[in-house]
């Protein structure tokens, strides 16, 4: 006899092998019923492996939360059965689950297409209504291969002799298709349920290798409910229209191409939107006595080598050096990825004492990091790119303070621009890194106490958690995330404590009692990258930005040529006042003019014709309402001015 022990503390002895399907058939014959896969021991299985030892037993229904990995894993393999038979002479290759769905790469002469989406759901869906048995076997590595050698399917025997040798070779089938996985499965695929979608074709390389095979990845989404499932293709629709590439087009921002990959072509609105964010932290930076500093972008290679970056981060890192056939010297530089060895140079500059400290360097520095083309993704991953960045050097005493100091920097920063939700995470130290493990152990004790008192000072707005082995290489840190209008997530700020690079430098400073001691350094970002939370910004607010923001805040248009003249001086005194504003004077309908302006987020427009000439007046029209208001021009500019001030100068007034 074994003795299991459920999740409520109840313990059951039972007969040893038996299943979690016979253990819920023994507790209740609805629970049998509802029952998919078992968690033993705090490991998801398949409901029919036998219990061999004492253990911990949860029975996982379908409505269970963590069935959901099990849904789509089983609908990838629906998806390459019926595929198989549709299109004989197929190869099926992997099918793992993803965030949100699933995907299977297939070898076929003729590439896939969205056209085929249809048959393939229908094909699904008849697999499903067989509710056909998972069954599990295993072979050996030479049966394996060789039954996958008579199928012609030479990819499987590659994967086969990819397994370790201390695994089993799994077999799943399900009513006589048979696929290669290490499982688990539901009980059939009748649980499946109808709840899923195949979302898009793309290309991909076997085992992503330029070298290899092209082949076609069919991607698909699964859910537990056809509600589940249409929220997420509402979520997608929606994610579609606030996307902020086709917004940056739409509204004249920015713009990329193939001679700049990875690089920003910024236009004049866009620009502007820029500078507005620069502008704002210069202003909060300034408040809290921070130290703008600018640091080379060409530095030698060996610099990068003291710091650990060439060796840690060597792929990451663009490399250079005279263009001409001939040179002084085999110098190699480096095009910086970050600016803290910069920071660090200038801090070294001279003998510093501990009356200096904590000293905080902030740079809106233009940096530079390789990412693979196929990673590019408008301003979200870029190449070249600038962050709001600090490095605060401090003693250890003051390195707590400090970190408190700019969570609620962080925090309030997000507050202005439209983030309630936040979320905290302590990202610990990672399998490649830099200096002893008592440093780490110190590092990682002191943010987990502030982490705690972060909790617990936010009232419940902050959430928190830990991102195990996530920490960059010098030291542990605080990622900061986000969540936008439509529920997405955005990692975005960073506090890293460094032990590390200040004595790799050899930075010290001259303490109390007169002696050399190394400071600790805390990386810092709020933004991250500027371009990136542009882009976000873009996302959350649908183009539409808060006042402050817009790159065009006023539009003054006129109803026929008579209001030119008044239109040009409405503008004009709303530039005075310190807005941005624009005339349009062009010989259009007014309803058209609207529409194009609203198309564009404008946030204001304002109406003026003879009427308004004659009253020194405007009708006030604002983006995404039907409504309009008449005001005086005076009282107009003065409530403009107002609106549009930034929430930090709203809030020192």
């Amino acid at each position: 006899m074994i003795t299991l022990t459920f999740p409520d503390g109840a313990k059951r002895d039972v007969e040893q092998g038996l299943s979690a399907a016979q253990v819920a058939a023994s507790i209740s014959k609805s629970l049998a019923k509802k029952a998919i896969a078992a968690i033993v021991n705090g490991v998801l299985v398949d409901l029919n492996d036998p219990i061999t030892a004492d253990a911990t037993l949860q029975i996982v229904t379908r409505d269970d939360d963590r069935a959901l990995e099990l849904i789509r894993h089983d609908c990838a393999h629906v998806l390459a059965e019926a595929v198989q038979e549709l299109f004989p002479g197929t190869q099926v290759t992997i099918g793992p689950v993803i965030e949100n769905g699933f995907f299977y790469d297939f070898f076929r002469n003729e590439p896939f297409t969205p056209e085929d989406f249809a048959p393939i759901e229908k094909k699904m869906r008849e697999i499903i209504q067989r509710d056909k048995p998972f069954t599990k076997s295993v072979k050996t590595r030479e049966e394996a291969k060789e039954f996958f050698r008579a199928k012609g399917e030479m990819f499987k025997v590659e994967l086969v002799d990819a397994i370790p040798g201390n695994e089993d070779i799994k077999f799943y089938d399900q009513g006589g298709w048979i696929d290669l996985c290490r499982g688990p499965h539901m009980t059939s695929t009748g649980k499946i349920g109808n709840a899923f979608k195949l979302m898009k074709v793309a290309g991909a390389y076997w085992r992503g290798d330029s070298k290899n095979p092209m082949l076609t990845r069919i991607y698909g989404t699964a859910w537990a409910s056809d509600k589940d499932l249409q929220a997420y293709v509402t979520a997608l629709e929606e994610a579609e229209k606030r996307d902020h590439r086709r917004l940056g087009r739409e509204m004249d921002l920015f713009h990329f191409q193939e001679e700049g990959p990875g690089v920003v072509f910024w236009h004049a609105k866009g620009w502007t939107i820029f500078q507005q964010l620069i502008a704002y932290m210069r202003r909060r930076l300034s408040k809290l006595d921070y130290q703008e500093v600018n640091a080379p972008q060409l530095l030698d290679k060996s610099l990068w080598e003291t710091s650990g970056h060439w060796g840690w981060y060597r792929e990451a890192m663009f490399a250079a050096r005279s263009a001409g056939d001939e040179t002084d010297d085999d110098q190699i530089f480096a095009i910086k990825p970050m600016n803290c060895p910069g920071h660090v140079l200038i801090f070294k500059h001279g003998l510093r004492s501990y009356r200096e400290l904590p000293l905080r360097l902030a740079e809106f520095g233009n940096v530079h990091r390789y990412e693979p083309s196929g990673a590019l993704h408008g301003l979200m991953r870029v190449r070249g790119f600038t962050q709001d960045d600090a490095h605060i050097f401090c003693t250890e005493e003051q390195m707590a303070g400090e970190c408190l100091k700019i969570n609620d920097l962080i925090l309030s920063t997000y507050k202005d621009f439209g983030f309630e939700q936040i979320l905290v995470k302590l990202a610990t130290r990672p399998e490649k890194r830099v200096g002893t493990d008592a440093m780490w152990d110190h590092a990682e004790d002191v943010l987990r106490r502030i982490l705690k008192q972060i909790e617990a000072d936010s009232g419940g707005r902050v959430k928190v958690g830990v991102n195990e082995g996530e920490g960059t290489f010098y030291g542990p840190k605080f990622e900061y995330v986000l969540r936008d209008a439509i529920g997405r997530d955005w990692q975005c700020g960073t506090t890293q404590v460094d032990f590390n690079l200040p004595e790799r430098f050899g930075a010290f400073y001259i303490g109390a009692d007169g002696e050399k001691h190394v400071p600790v350094m805390i990386h810092r970002a709020i933004c991250g990258s500027m371009e990136r939370f542009l882009g976000i910004l873009i996302e959350h607010h649908a183009g539409h930005f808060p006042l402050w923001l817009a790159p065009v805040q006023i539009m003054v248009t006129t109803i026929t040529s008579e209001g030119d003249e008044y239109a040009l001086k409405v503008r004009d005194d709303l530039r005075k006042a310190g807005l941005r504003a624009e005339a349009d004077l062009r010989n259009e309908k007014i309803n058209y003019k609207v529409r194009e302006h609203s198309l564009a987020k404008v946030p204001v427009i304002l109406v003026v014709g003879k009427r308004e000439m004659d009253e020194r007046a405007v009708n006030i029209r604002r983006l995404g309402s039907q409504d309009q208001k008449s005001m005086s021009l005076v009282d107009a500019v003065a409530a403009l001015v107002a609106e549009a001030t930034t929430p930090d100068l709203k809030e020192a007034s």
